[in-house]
């Protein structure tokens, strides 16, 4: 399946370093204060944390909260177009983990398997593999599924 090379230029200029990355995978799964992401995302340089922090705002994808006024201290959540992420980024984990040899860290929550993503066809409800022009509709296949 061939990529738009424009639009992923586009979400590489968005959110193509590995901080930013990082940042919006650790508020996937809840708000965090400056701290909290400091701790979560091991290795990143306050300065550098403030930085992609304010650009992760500029661009839409994060929000800051005042949970306290004196002195002031911020509570960073994550807007639609951020949460909008969370498939991008986990296949990227889940690709990473593969190549490294490892399975994804990511498991259902109902039965604990490790979760794999996989492109589907909204309209014949299928899995998508090598032979997704088969089906005549490839404008349909932009969604990820996970089971």
């Amino acid at each position: 399946m061939p990529v738009d090379n424009r639009s992923l230029d586009a979400a590489a200029r968005r959110i193509g370093d590995r901080w930013s990355l990082r940042i919006v995978g650790a508020l996937l799964d809840a708000d965090r204060t400056f701290g909290e992401l400091s701790a979560d995302v091991d290795g990143i340089a306050p300065t550098i944390l403030t930085a992609r922090l304010r650009t992760l705002q500029r661009l839409g994808l994060v929000v800051a909260e005042p949970y306290e006024r004196r002195p002031p201290r911020m509570r960073y959540a994550l807007t639609q177009s951020g949460r909008d992420l969370a498939t991008a980024i986990a296949s990227l984990a889940a690709w990473g983990a593969g190549h490294e040899g490892r399975r994804s860290s990511q498991v259902h929550g109902t039965c604990g398997t490790p979760v794999e993503p996989r492109l589907w066809c909204p309209t014949c409800e299928q899995v998508v593999g090598e032979d997704h022009r088969a089906h005549g509709h490839d404008d349909d296949v932009d969604e990820l599924i996970w089971c």
